[in-house]
């Protein structure tokens, strides 16, 4: 019987090393699976090359250069590429190095107006729209200037993105109120990014002008003045643009070039004051020399994002925007403010019909009669100076006193721009 049971431990034998293996191998599985769930360093190291992680890892929307929490999306090109600069560019630098800078900004969508390589403010707007949105530096805290360090970085691969990349229209304006920037996108590529300057949240009474059709006046066929009050506030919110006038506008907000209307009189548009803080009574100002560039490419119907830095813009939807009211005591005194306008109207009449005649009367009797010693001195220089030998200078000198912006007419009205 013994002889009989000694093969069968042989071979139970044979199986010995096998199932010790098998049992060391299922310690090192269990132990690998306790690991894991213990955060344990091999565990580790399998989840961080796992491709779900690396998905989830990943930002749910593209990165947007204009948002102030997130850094601006660069790449850097070869150090071979970039050429350096030997000093700092500010106002009233002229040189191909200044004509550098401009081409870069116009390659990054920026518009620094004329590539002239002259340093002038509207290529020190530009560089602050730079400074803003690309280096997040505090609108307050901008200096205009380029330095070697931010040229070097200025020649990084640099893309403007839009923060909303389907804005359900093909051509779309975002306009940024904490950053005072504003970015025109065609396709959602930058065809126009440009220092603002908006609504300060002011109340405000005053005497305005009304140009015909504008809100106010829209049935007249001249122009009005009102005594009106307001608040200068710009809405944030998601609008559409619904009307565009070409050349000088004046509304009860202000004075305008080339407005691009967005919400009811809130426009878009040219103004000769742009500084770097919130100026306007609501509307949003560009500077006057590239307000037609802005013009022309913006169409009836183009969706317009504003964000004020409290909510996103789809949180407001079409928010609307406060309306002026009327200022009673502008028309309490306007007996005294119509007094005080029509002497000017006849000073206007006279200065063109007196010219002529008075020259004649004057003229005259001392040629033929009187030695000329006391008329003379009394009739002919007052009438002569003024009517005559300046009629082509002096009115427009008093013109030139009202409108002194030169071609765009809204330069002496800084204050009064809307």
């Amino acid at each position: 019987m013994n002889a009989a049971n000694r093969p069968p431990q042989k071979n139970a034998a044979r199986w010995v090393p096998a199932i010790a293996a098998a049992a060391l191998l299922g310690t090192v599985i269990v132990t690998g699976v306790a690991g894991g769930s213990n955060g344990g360093s091999s565990a580790t190291s399998t989840v961080a090359t796992d491709p779900p992680a690396t998905e989830v890892s990943e930002p749910a929307e593209p990165v947007n250069v204009a948002e102030t929490t997130e850094p601006p999306p660069i790449e850097t090109r070869p150090e071979t590429e970039k050429v350096p600069l030997d000093r700092t560019l500010a106002d009233g630098v002229v040189g191909e190095d200044v004509r550098r800078v401009q081409d870069r900004l116009i390659e990054l969508g920026f518009n620094p107006g004329p590539v002239d390589g002259v340093y002038g403010p509207l290529t020190i707007q530009a560089i602050w729209a730079y400074e803003k949105l690309v280096l997040q530096t505090p609108r307050d805290q901008v200096t205009g200037r380029v330095t070697p360090d931010m040229w070097d970085r200025m020649q990084d691969h640099v893309k403007i993105q839009p923060r909303r990349p389907e804005p359900g229209t093909r051509n779309h304006l975002e306009i940024y109120l904490p950053e005072q920037v504003a970015a025109m996108f065609h396709d959602g590529s930058p065809v126009f990014v440009a220092h603002i300057s908006s609504g300060t949240n002011e109340e405000w009474c005053r005497e305005v002008t009304i140009s015909p059709g504008e809100y106010g006046n829209e049935d007249g066929e001249e122009p009005k003045k009102e005594g009106r009050c307001g608040i200068s506030r710009t809405p944030g919110g998601i609008f559409t643009v619904h009307r565009k006038v070409e050349g000088h506008r004046q509304s009860a907000l202000g004075g305008m070039l080339n407005p691009v209307y967005f919400n009811y009189g809130i426009a878009i548009h040219g103004a000769h004051n742009v500084p770097t803080q919130p100026a306007s009574h609501g509307c949003i100002r560009v500077a006057n020399a590239i307000s037609e560039d802005l013009f022309e490419l913006m169409s009836h119907g183009d969706r317009v994002f504003v964000w004020d830095g409290v909510k996103q813009p789809e949180e407001y939807g079409e928010q609307l925007p406060v309306f002026d009211w009327r200022w009673e005591e502008w028309y309490e005194t306007s007996t005294t403010t119509t007094t005080t306008t029509e002497p000017e109207e006849i000073e206007e009449i006279e200065e063109i019909e007196e010219p002529e005649p008075p020259v004649t009367e004057a003229t005259e009797p001392p040629a033929s009669t009187e030695p000329a010693t006391t008329t003379t001195t009394s009739t002919t220089t007052p009438t002569t100076t003024v009517a005559v030998d300046d009629e082509g200078d002096e009115p427009e000198r008093a013109d030139g006193g009202s409108n002194g912006a030169g071609p765009s007419g809204n330069g002496s009205n800084g204050g009064d721009e809307s």
